[in-house]
């Protein structure tokens, strides 16, 4: 058995083809014209983008913890001191 997750992403990433060809279908089929209609219907794709990003933003990871057991990286290391043979 498959579950499938479908989360607000998806819905967007679905909305936004259908948004462009419905809106635009739509609104030619009511009478206005192409030139008109497309810029229309990319404006509420634009919207739904734009909520997607700024509005429901995807969250980041929590932030990557100090592991205090870890060595220290190689451009962590003092340098090393010059030997004076004399």
């Amino acid at each position: 058995m498959v579950y499938i997750m479908t989360g607000y992403y998806d819905y967007i990433l679905g909305l936004i083809p259908l948004a462009l060809l419905g809106i635009t279908g739509t609104l030619t089929v009511a009478g206005l014209q192409l030139t008109t209609a497309v810029p229309m219907a990319a404006g509420v794709a634009a919207l739904l983008t734009g909520h997607a990003l700024f509005v429901n933003g995807p969250s980041s990871p929590s932030p990557a913890r100090f592991d205090e057991h870890a060595g220290p990286n190689a451009a962590d290391a003092p340098s090393p001191s010059v030997l004076d043979a004399d």
